[in-house]
């Protein structure tokens, strides 16, 4: 019997923050909040914000991880779910009402299996030569190519309100990323039209990637996490040619030649 839904549910990529804590101080955390959404209003403020306890030793209690919700409220963001880790945590998301997000779970388990050798019929193996022939020393194991996806193209401007992600592999935008648009690619991104909006790259993490862009007015960049807002980049940059990359954990941008 075939019913007409009244609502369709679709899984996808989803641009939500990442807020790790590093130091459960409720008070420091907010004030640091609210200086991220006074800095740039346009982009935090009522962001959507995961809160993540896996960088502490000891998983919060009930009414610290409470005060820390409404703290983060209060300076003007959305906390929407817990990012996926111990059991603890499990049972500290079901405590708030608040879902347990794993964005990279999935991922992870996939390079795990990969890992590991797939069962299956081992195929018999060849016969040894005649005692009486000399063996040739065995030939050097040829290269196995890597099952690199390739690079997504972009042809059409991203206008304001979309995004654009290019999962494991580079991404390419030949025009326009306008204001408002969202570029993401967990590999590089090449941007070879003016950057109005935001760009991440290495979005599970590979600090690697890199951001080129021809004409420089961003929102917002980020690598691997790692981010600067448009009150955060030197004004002599804006309108030029950049690269955006990390080094020792820190995200730099400087002029092309």
């Amino acid at each position: 019997m075939d019913f007409e839904l009244a609502g369709e549910l679709k899984i996808g990529q989803v641009g939500i923050a990442n807020l790790r804590i590093r130091t459960l101080d409720v008070a420091k955390l907010t004030e640091e909040m609210r200086g991220r959404v006074q800095r740039a209003p346009k982009l935090f403020a009522r962001a959507a914000v995961v809160i993540d306890f896996g960088g502490l030793t000891r998983t919060p209690d009930e009414a610290t991880a409470r005060a820390l919700i409404d703290g983060l409220r209060d300076a003007g963001v959305l906390p929407v779910a817990l990012a996926y880790g111990t059991t603890e945590i499990e049972r500290l998301s079901e405590a708030l009402g608040l879902p347990l997000l794993a964005k990279f779970r999935a991922s992870y388990e996939r390079d795990e299996q990969a890992a590991a050798p797939a069962p299956g019929i081992r195929e018999p193996e060849p016969a040894p030569p005649p005692k009486a022939a000399k063996q040739a020393p065995p030939a050097a194991a040829a290269p196995v190519a890597a099952n690199v996806a390739p690079g997504m193209i972009q042809s059409a401007p991203v206008r304001s309100g979309q995004q654009i992600y290019a999962e494991n592999r580079d991404l390419t935008v030949l025009t326009t990323v306008g204001a408002g648009a969202e570029v993401i690619s967990d590999g590089s991104v090449h941007i070879y039209g003016p950057l109005r909006g935001r760009a991440l790259a290495g979005a599970k993490g590979n600090e690697q990637a890199r951001i080129f862009c021809r004409e420089f007015h961003a929102e917002l960049v980020a690598i691997a996490g790692h981010y600067k807002v448009m009150e955060e980049i030197p004004k002599e940059l804006r309108g030029k040619a950049v690269q955006v990359w990390l080094e020792d954990q820190q995200l730099k941008i400087a002029a092309l030649d």
